[in-house]
């Protein structure tokens, strides 16, 4: 036998019907309980599966999920795109003991691409088949961003802004937020703002929004990855900050749009146009944006055309920017307007919205359980928009396909079943699908003849309190669906439905039990296979209730509190009694204790004003009850202030006070403050004279001398202090020479001949007497000199006058008054005052640590010779230039200043291969001595700053051009350049590493023959002697062959031809170049040699001299052109000259030449015997002087010096 107890919440009321009706929803829904029936056989029922648009962690292994009960278990096959998986074949394949679920090992070896695919699941016993949905198993993916040179963007003050994001295609799409380099989110507002694609938007851009780390980064969820992108640097100018310089040499194009700082009406940035449409399927989230720019900033507000907007399913985003609306519905189409204003007006926006729905069930089908010659239905209804198409399958087969079934007919989204045979049962399948997705549900008919059985444990035993429902269970099972009975006593009449309510389930409710409503019932169920029965008991039990219950209290801090509880409840039941504060557990506290009925709180505090709940309760009912305890504050205030003040006891140095105490109000007096008042010195002022136990009424005071006193007293309690008192009577002391000397006595001299003297003064109080003053007391320290005195009037400074320069003295300053002398005084050192050192430090020179560090050495200069307080050395250096730019006004030193007496000392920060003078000083507190003879230095040579900048332009298939400024801090001589460059392939892997040497002089360099359409990572830096300076780096790619001929293999014909190939390099253009600057030399030779004779000829003569200039001789030894010459060819060139006697070419005459960029005999470069590319490059200019160049004489440069 058991006992059931009654649940204590109430059961909600069932309507009554008939019981055929009742019985027939029973048939419809009727679930086979398995684990309670044996022997019993059910068709397949998937029960877990995993979802149908499945993403994977690629870095795990794959596990599909596919659960199914049945009798008997069923076994489990799949299919992949369409076609039968066999996983005994895929040893990275398994299938989980008694499941369906695939397990697909992928950690160790294996990809997750090779198992893309739409997998389905099939359930399948003798009853039939289940089938899962289609899971489509997809890796996620967090691809890199490309790369990209993003190049900073300068903006007016003002101006709309938007950063793009742009982040890399995702599964499942990334999540994007903008932060900095140090990780930190960047602020928004309602001018500046991430849009729903990721793109940051500033309706107006101000001075703060200038940094350089704008970084959009998405988050890939599924793969917990973060990507970055590049950052992005935004510089805001104002106008004010343009000068006219700038001004006048930035065009419009340089800045991110044209406008100037201006106020101006709102634009709309996102969505662009007017009008646009968005179309979202059914119960998603509905989100509309409108972004604007203008100035002010404009605020954004969104209504809905011929509607209002839901305001439950509503929500803003986004500084409102987005509207958002949940849970949408096809009752959510419509027009949306957006607005944007500010005070200079407004623009709108409207949005027409489309809702759309995937298919969602109306009436999914269910299982059925029928008896043999029964009939049953199966409804699939559904809805969507566009209207779904229901199809139904057998088994997993379409039912068009599945073997026919006489008991079985189709109308639509409804299967009718007619004398329904054991072979009816099957699985059914209803597929509900349009375009925007689908529904598949699995529905069994279970065609069964089973005698009834009551699944209900036996003699069951419910304890119910009076006046609350009694539910009892009589769970059953039978096939045809058995009817069912209760009666009440072993000879009772069947139970009416007006007194009882029957549930679909077999349970009986009582709404109201009463006493009488205890005793033994009987639930009898039967079929036309027979017959089942079983009795319970209801025990009915009397309620709990609290016949005392706690009471409002009032008490006051400190008190004490006790709240009664008393309980009535069933004899038979236990009851416990447990008390809460404020609905929680009481303070583990002392203070707090139960006894019997009772709540005791001791020592009442402002804590413990709270409600107090005494529940009780039993393992049927529970009751409480609830008081208030309020703790107020007693009358407390601070004291009345004492009263009737006297003096007793009158001597010269001390007196007594008494007084009376006022009223304590209701907190005890700790203490009396005395205060008095010294008319004849600070009146009206109150100090501060002693304290004294608030059991004390009269006091001793000491007093002093000439003092005019007066009294008043304070109380204080814990609440504060009282007023003070009335003022005493007045009371003088006699007058006594001073106790005390003044303070603070120094002696410094402010001038190389005095002496100051300066004290602290007495204070009034202090003086003891009329008549203060000061003796003031003096005389050198090292000498036999006698004190020197004066007395002065109450001040506090004596300047001695005519005193030998910074020389120590012994000074004393003594008070006295018409009574008499104070102690005598301490005596202190001073000195009379500075003047400047007079002499430089000797021997000063300089040890060169490294380029920027040097240490610098000097002898200490006589001690007498400081004249003064040594303060330390002081060391001005600065740097030479050379004498054509000295100015000596611009000369800019430096100075480093040594505290103490040293003798050396390390000048930091210097720059490399410099020359540098220095001389050094003392200091003392007057100033500085003369400097030291000047000494020279020069540090040695340092590794180069980064060149300038690094350009790479021209690119061509074969070939790119590069360009550099030299470092802006060579630190030293240049001896060369190198350069390192590696490819990068599309992987971003980086290929073999090319290393070249470039001369000093060179700024610009030609790489050829490098590979087609190839992306080049560059590392360029300088050299001196000291070593190798910061590298800059740079990306270019050669140029890709737009005819669609591809590179030629090694070995391959090399006259493919390309339309992107550079003409310079090809030998017909060279050719053609070779000819026209032929003619051109001869030309030029020709009019040389006639304006050096002083002739003049018709352009007739030049034509018939010079008919074809392509056949003039050439020197066969060098392979230059042949010479034209007079009587004067071997005279130097004159200075117009493009070309000097020894046929090199300066630089300074040849900058626009060809000779830049011809091939001369440093156009080649070869390292370790490997091929690195022709290259050739412009040299540094010479110098003014007309330094030759360095290159050999060369037929090809003299010809291009004249091209």
């Amino acid at each position: 036998m058991r006992l059931k107890i009654m649940p204590l919440k109430k059961s909600f009321s069932v309507h009554r019907v008939p019981l055929i009706l009742f019985l027939c929803q029973l048939m419809s829904a009727l679930e086979v309980p398995l684990d309670q029936l044996e022997n019993l056989v059910q068709p397949p029922t998937i029960t877990r599966q995993s979802p149908k648009d499945y993403i994977i962690d690629p870095r795990e292994n794959i596990e599909i999920q596919c659960e199914a009960k049945g009798k008997p278990p069923p076994s489990f096959s799949w299919t992949r795109n369409g076609t039968h998986f066999d996983i005994d074949k895929d040893p990275l394949v398994k299938m989980l003991p008694n499941s369906g679920t695939l397990v697909i090992s992928i950690t160790i070896e294996g990809k997750a691409e090779t198992y893309e695919g739409v997998y389905q699941c099939t359930a399948r016993n003798e009853r039939g088949a289940a089938i899962s949905n289609n899971i489509i198993i997809r890796p996620s993916r967090s691809p890199l961003w490309t790369k990209e040179k993003l190049e900073q963007i300068t903006i007016l003050k003002g101006q709309s802004l938007v950063l793009p994001c742009r982040p890399p295609l995702g599964l499942p799409p990334p999540i994007i937020f903008w932060m900095d380099n140090s990780f930190q989110r960047l602020p928004q507002s309602e001018r500046v703002s991430q849009g729903l694609n990721g793109d940051l938007y500033f309706s107006n851009v101000l001075p703060e929004d200038t940094r350089e780390d704008y970084v959009c980064y998405a988050r890939f969820n599924h793969t917990q990855t973060i990507q970055q992108k590049q950052p992005i640097s935004v510089k805001v100018h104002s106008m004010d900050e343009l000068n006219d310089t700038i001004t006048a040499n930035l065009s419009d194009s340089e800045f991110y749009g044209a406008k100037s700082y201006i106020e101006r009406p709102p634009k709309l940035l996102s969505p662009e146009g007017r009008t646009s449409h968005k179309e979202e399927l059914r119960e998603n989230v509905l989100s509309l944006e409108c972004i604007a720019e203008g100035l002010p900033t404009p605020s954004i507000t969104w209504t809905k055309e011929d509607g209002e907007l839901p305001i439950n399913r509503t929500s803003y985003t986004n500084f409102r920017k987005t509207l958002n609306i949940n849970l949408v519905s096809e009752a959510d189409s419509g027009k949306y307007k957006c607005t944007a204003r500010n005070p200079l007006g407004f623009v709108e926006h409207t949005i027409s919205v489309t809702v759309k729905a995937a298919p969602y069930w109306i009436t999914a089908p269910k299982n059925l359980v029928l008896s043999p010659g029964e009939d049953g239905t199966l409804i699939c209804r559904a809805n969507g928009n566009p209207k779904p198409k229901i199809s139904w399958l057998t088994n997993g087969v379409p039912i068009e396909m599945a073997p026919d079934d006489p008991s079985r007919k189709i109308d639509g989204d409804t299967i009718l079943f007619s004398d329904v045979q054991e072979s009816s049962s099957a699985v059914y399948q209803c597929n509900a699908s349009n375009e925007y997705g689908y529904l598949l549900a699995n529905a069994f008919v279970n065609v069964l003849a089973e005698p009834p059985r009551i699944l209900t444990d036996a003699n069951l035993h419910y304890q119910v309190i009076t006046d609350r429902p009694a539910m009892l269970d009589c769970a059953f099972f039978g096939s045809p669906i058995p009817t069912f009975k209760w009666f009440k006593g072993t000879k009772g009449s069947v139970l009416q439905e007006n007194t009882y309510i029957f549930h679909d389930n077999g349970t009986l409710e009582i709404p109201v039990a009463q006493k009488d409503s205890a005793g033994t019932y009987t639930c009898v169920v039967r079929n036309k296979l027979g017959m089942a029965k079983n009795d319970v008991h209801l025990e009915i039990k009397d309620p709990t209730r609290i016949i005392k219950h706690p009471e409002y209290k009032v008490v006051q801090r400190g008190g004490k509190v006790s709240f009664e509880c008393k309980v009535k409840h069933d004899p038979t039941l236990i009851a416990t009694l447990t008390w809460l504060k404020d609905n929680g557990e009481l303070p583990n506290d002392g203070r707090f204790s139960i006894d019997n009925d009772h709540l005791v709180i001791m020592n009442i505090s402002d804590e413990d004003d709270a409600t107090y709940t005494c529940v009780a309760n039993t393992s049927l009912d529970i009751v409480s009850a609830s008081a208030v305890l309020r703790v107020v504050a007693p009358v407390y205030d601070r004291p009345n202030p004492p009263f009737d003040l006297e003096l007793t006891s009158l001597l010269e140095r001390s007196v007594q006070l008494s007084w009376i105490p006022g009223d304590e109000n209701n907190s005890p007096i700790t203490d009396f403050i005395i205060e008095y008042e010294d008319s004849l010195h600070e009146p009206g002022i109150w100090h501060h004279h002693s304290d004294v136990p608030g059991t004390q009424t009269t006091a001793e005071l000491k007093l002093s001398p000439y003092v005019k006193y007066s009294f008043r007293v304070i109380a204080v309690n814990s609440i504060g202090r009282s007023l003070p008192s009335e003022v005493s009577e007045y009371y003088m002391t006699k007058a006594a020479e001073p106790e005390e000397n003044p303070t603070a006595v120094e002696g410094i001299g402010s001038e190389p001949d005095n002496l100051v003297i300066t004290w602290q003064p007495l204070k009034g109080f202090d003086s003891n007497g009329p008549g203060l003053q000061y003796k003031v007391s003096w005389r050198q320290k090292d000498g036999d000199d006698e004190w020197t005195s004066v007395v002065v009037a109450n001040v506090s400074k004596y300047i001695v006058s005519g005193t030998p320069t910074f020389v120590p003295y012994l000074v004393k300053v003594q008070a006295l008054n018409d009574v008499g002398f104070a102690p005598e005084p301490v005596i202190i050192i001073g000195h009379s005052g500075e003047d400047l050192p007079m002499v430089a430090p000797s021997n000063v020179h300089v040890n060169v640590v490294n380029s920027t560090l040097a240490e610098v050495h000097w002898e200490p200069v006589p001690p007498k010779s400081i004249r003064g307080h040594l303060k330390g050395y002081r060391i001005y250096y600065w740097k030479v230039k050379n004498s054509s730019k000295r100015n000596k006004r611009h000369v800019e030193k430096k100075i480093l200043t040594f505290n103490g007496n040293k003798t050396h000392g390390m000048l930091p920060g210097l720059e490399p291969f410099s020359h540098y003078m220095l001389n050094v000083r003392v200091v003392n507190g007057k100033g500085e001595g003369p400097a030291s003879v000047d000494r020279v230095f020069n540090t040695p040579e340092g590794v180069p700053s980064a060149p300038l900048f690094l350009k790479i332009v021209n690119p061509t298939l074969d070939s790119l051009t590069l360009e550099w400024d030299p470092p802006s801090h060579p630190n030293g001589i240049l001896t060369a350049y190198t350069l390192k460059f590696q490819p990068i392939n599309s992987t971003h892997e980086l290929g073999p590493l090319v290393d070249i040497k470039i001369p000093a002089n060179m700024t610009s360099l030609i790489l050829r023959n490098l590979s087609y359409n190839t992306r080049y990572k560059f590392y360029f830096y300088a050299q001196t002697s000291a070593g190798s300076g910061s590298q800059i780096t740079e990306e270019a790619v050669t140029t890709v062959d737009e005819a669609g001929v591809h590179p030629p293999a090694v070995g391959a014909d090399k006259a493919m031809a390309s339309r992107q190939v550079d003409i310079a390099t090809q030998g017909w253009f060279i050719g053609l170049m070779c000819a026209v600057a032929l003619l051109i030399l001869i030309l030029l030779i020709v009019c040389f040699i006639r304006r050096n004779k002083g002739g003049k000829y018709p352009v007739k003569e030049k034509e018939d001299a010079h008919a074809d200039p392509e056949i003039q001789p050439m020197k066969e030894d060098d392979g230059t052109f042949g010479e034209y010459s007079d009587a004067e060819d071997h005279k130097p060139s004159k200075k117009g000259s493009r070309t000097p006697s020894d046929r090199t070419v300066k630089k300074e005459d040849s900058d626009d030449s060809l000779v830049d960029y011809g091939e001369g005999v440093n156009g080649q470069f070869n390292e370790d015997g490997s091929f690195i590319g022709q290259y050739s490059g412009k040299k540094e200019k010479e110098p003014a002087e007309g330094n030759e160049s360095s290159e050999a004489p060369s037929p090809v440069n003299a010809m291009n010096s004249f091209v």
